[in-house]
């Protein structure tokens, strides 16, 4: 029987004619996509790709199977979604995924509001990074994932995927309470030019985006210390040891010693969920994005 996850790489490899931009669509490496695209082949007993100077093309085999993979794909999500709306309700189970932040300060209410008004929905959270989230809705392991861009960042989303607005989390810059600037009303990052950061780690797409926002602005970041989590964030600066962005959702409390002061240019992040768009009339999705725009809201008004 055929692999639905290689059919799903396949059809990745049709859509884009490249096997590194299939992976880049899919968030994994362009080996895992060789590597799936050798187990089809095997499967099906046929060659689906062949060279083509530096890139690759699909076979006539390759093409054929890429349609039906399309179809075949669509069909399941379809299948899925009609069963459940069948029932007319939100039931079974949900994978669901959200950044650290937003499963501190969305999921809380949302999945109390989701286990009060769909009792037999059974909501599964996991806490994932965006890129690993995106991957996880793309390939099936996940249901629906909140995920995060900036106001003057957006992240990648690959065809096929349906998304909801949630909220704009606005961000601070945090400094120890004694900075020169921590009694300010607002702050332009240029002023820090020459403070030490505090960032995300390497490879994360806000750490990427936090470089690139500083470096638009003229200040080249003397980085000297990573944290993922922002209590940790919070509590090196608490320490006297940088400044950093602090964005507001999930912050909660501010440490003794650390001052937070908005930016004069307002830096958000906008915060939405995503499913795949063959899934949209499923109940339980539905019922998801309403809980989370209702926390979402719940949070804009504290």
């Amino acid at each position: 029987m055929l692999n639905l996850d290689r059919l799903r790489v396949l059809r990745a490899v049709a859509r884009h004619g490249s096997v590194s931009v299939a992976a880049d669509g899919l968030h994994v490496t362009t080996s895992a996509v060789s590597q799936q695209i050798a187990k089809l082949e095997r499967e099906t007993g046929q060659q689906l790709l062949a060279k083509n100077g530096r890139g690759v093309r699909l076979t006539d085999a390759g093409r054929l199977l890429a349609d039906h993979a399309g179809r075949i794909l669509s069909q399941v999500e379809l299948a899925q979604a009609e069963l459940e709306e069948h029932r007319g309700r939100a039931v079974g189970e949900l994978r669901l995924a959200a950044f650290p932040t937003a499963a501190r300060g969305l999921f809380p209410a949302a999945l109390v509001s989701l286990r009060t008004e769909h009792p037999q929905l059974r909501a599964q959270l996991r806490e994932l990074e965006p890129d690993d989230s995106v991957r996880g809705v793309v390939r099936g392991d996940l249901d629906l994932a909140v995920v995060l861009d900036w106001h003057n960042r957006p992240l990648p989303l690959p065809e096929g995927l349906a998304k909801a607005p949630l909220l704009d989390d606005l961000a601070d810059v945090a400094m120890p309470a004694d900075h020169p600037l921590a009694q300010r009303e607002t702050v332009d990052l240029e002023e820090f030019a020459d403070d030490e950061w505090i960032s995300w780690p390497q490879a994360e797409f806000c750490h990427d985006w936090l470089l690139f926002t500083l470096r638009s602005s003229g200040v080249e970041p003397r980085i000297t210390h990573m944290a993922e989590e922002h209590h940790t964030q919070l509590a090196l600066i608490a320490a006297g040891l940088g400044v950093a962005v602090a964005p507001r959702l999930g912050r909660g409390p501010v440490p003794a010693g650390v001052s937070v002061v908005p930016v004069r240019h307002t830096m958000c992040r906008h915060v939405y969920a995503i499913w795949r768009a063959d899934a949209d009339r499923r109940p339980s999705i539905r019922a998801a994005v309403a809980a989370l725009q209702q926390a979402g809201r719940g949070v804009a008004d504290a």
